[in-house]
């Protein structure tokens, strides 16, 4: 058995933890890689300051502005492919979900999807949070929803933390 390999002989489970932001990307995508026992990153954490300027100032950010930040996560999938991971990442279109499937082809995707009114009721419960409520009709608005074409599955936020990664591991087994 490779060390790669699980002692089932399955490759870890490479996944970005997605949606808009105050959907739970974070938690979730924390409990999903202790559940799996996989490394756990936060996109969040690889936004240069200028990007992190501009979202504290609530100022959406624009393609321009989210291309270093998608590397810099790509480059941690690309690292990662091997022993598994998650990420949380809004990846929010798809040609970004593309730009992140480039650097590590068989990441799979778990798109957090929940109503508007869930969504700002949830971010309601995170003062300080550098993204403001503000710019949560713009995160709907740039929402590209998985294709069929792409790695992964929709699951309801409307639901414990708990629940959630249930349901992951159901229905990827």
């Amino acid at each position: 058995m490779s060390s790669n390999a699980r002692s089932d002989g399955r490759t870890p489970p490479l996944l970005v933890v997605m949606g808009v932001s105050g959907s739970g990307k974070s938690t979730v995508g924390a409990a999903l890689a202790q559940r799996l026992g996989v490394p756990f990153a936060d996109a969040d954490d690889f936004h240069p300051p200028a990007n992190i300027a501009k979202m504290t100032a609530g100022v959406a950010l624009d393609d321009d502005d989210r291309i270093p930040w998608l590397e810099a996560i790509g480059r941690w999938l690309a690292e990662h492919d091997g022993q598994g991971g998650v990420i949380s990442c809004s990846a929010l279109k798809v040609t970004y979900r593309d730009r992140l499937r480039a650097h590590a082809p068989r990441a799979a995707f778990v798109h957090l999807h929940g109503t508007r009114e869930v969504i700002a009721r949830r971010q309601a419960s995170r003062p300080g949070h550098f993204m403001p409520a503000s710019l949560l009709d713009s995160q709907f608005a740039t929402l590209e929803p998985l294709g069929p074409q792409e790695a992964g599955m929709v699951i309801d936020v409307d639901q414990s933390v708990d629940a959630i990664v249930h349901e992951y591991v159901r229905r990827s087994a």
